[in-house]
């Protein structure tokens, strides 16, 4: 059953990526939070200032932003109705839904990929803690992670456990996970497709860089490589992923049809102006699948590239690759 909407009351939320904060202004605007939603954002989070500066003047009634800071906003705190989080991986945000959740509603929204690795781990038959794919993580930490599971279930079966999401769900997953009392939501980036496009992009190839080097979970040289070659069909803007390095983004930058754009805000809200003739590439990404929704209706055809097995480093396991390579549908292969 899909949740009523418009809903009415409070929410607080606490997003601690760009991504995170325009996933909880889409959920906002759908109608899905409430009337009244304060934003609580992580202050040293990469991007965080700049999407901010580009939402406040422009974020939908009803959405109030708190001054950024380091600590999670209460999960009891009185005459609240929802608590929103996009990672339901980060240890404070497990710490404070320890806490007790009262008859608080969690709602999580879209943090990439992890989004489905969650919905996976929640629908599974057996308990599992909630911990990064990558994290080399302690004893106390997997506790924490499996007490999480636990009470997610619980309230996943008392219809508490809202997931609002823009990716596409598999359909015996989404299956799965309501049969546990889980409750899915979607969007299709609906507000911000009403915004104005503030970028324009000339260069017929766009890139969407990749921080699995920088990671340490596949081979730089080659990777980089692959973005070189891609300039025998014309010049390419490539926009970084927060996480990779300078000296790796200054080897692009000497390249002279190669304009390295300086990170800012997600790319969603970069790349809409985006016209038929331009096609974006990126190796598998969360942003393969928005961006598909954004740009379809543009006519902007969007190629993920399947990591070459010689590009990977020991410390990338089968099951990481499978979960990365899982936003794949088209594009083939780097050679």
């Amino acid at each position: 059953m899909l949740v009523a909407r418009p809903r009415f009351g409070r929410a607080t939320v606490w997003a601690e990526s760009p991504l995170q904060l325009l996933s909880a202004v889409e959920a906002h605007g759908a109608g899905l939070l409430g009337n009244e939603t304060v934003i609580h954002s992580r202050s040293d989070a990469v991007g965080m200032d700049a999407t901010l500066a580009e939402l406040l003047s422009q974020v939908p009634d009803g959405v109030s932003f708190a001054e950024p800071g380091s600590s999670v906003p209460a999960l009891r705190a009185p005459d609240l109705d929802r608590w929103v989080i996009g990672d339901a991986y980060s240890g404070v945000a497990q710490a404070e839904l320890l806490r007790g959740a009262a008859d608080k509603e969690i709602v999580i929204v879209d943090d990439g990929l992890a989004t489905l690795k969650l919905l996976a781990t929640l629908a599974r038959d057996s308990a599992a803690p909630l911990v990064r794919p990558r994290a080399a993580a302690s004893s106390v930490r997997k506790a924490l992670g499996l007490a999480v599971w636990f009470l997610l279930r619980r309230l996943a079966r008392q219809n508490r456990l809202l997931v609002v999401t823009a990716l596409p769900v598999p359909l015996d997953l989404e299956q799965r996970f309501r049969a546990v009392g889980g409750q899915l939501e979607r969007h299709r980036f609906e507000w911000l497709g009403t915004q104005p496009v503030t970028e324009e992009i000339n260069e017929p190839t766009v890139v969407v860089g990749s921080a699995m080097a920088a990671d340490g979970l596949i081979r730089e040289d080659p990777y980089l490589a692959w973005v070189e070659s891609l300039t025998e069909d014309g010049p390419v803007s490539y926009f970084p992923h927060r996480r990779e390095t300078p000296t790796s983004l200054a080897k692009l930058d000497r390249h002279p049809l190669i304009r390295v754009n300086r990170h800012t805000i997600p790319v969603e809200m970069r790349l809409r102006g985006l016209r038929a003739g331009q096609v974006v590439r990126a190796l598998p990404s969360t942003v393969l699948a928005s961006l598909r929704l954004i740009l379809g209706p543009n006519g902007v055809p969007l190629k993920g590239h399947a990591v070459p097995d010689s590009w990977w480093l020991p410390q990338a396991s089968d099951s990481l690759r499978r979960h990365l390579s899982s936003s794949l549908d088209d594009g083939g292969s780097p050679q």
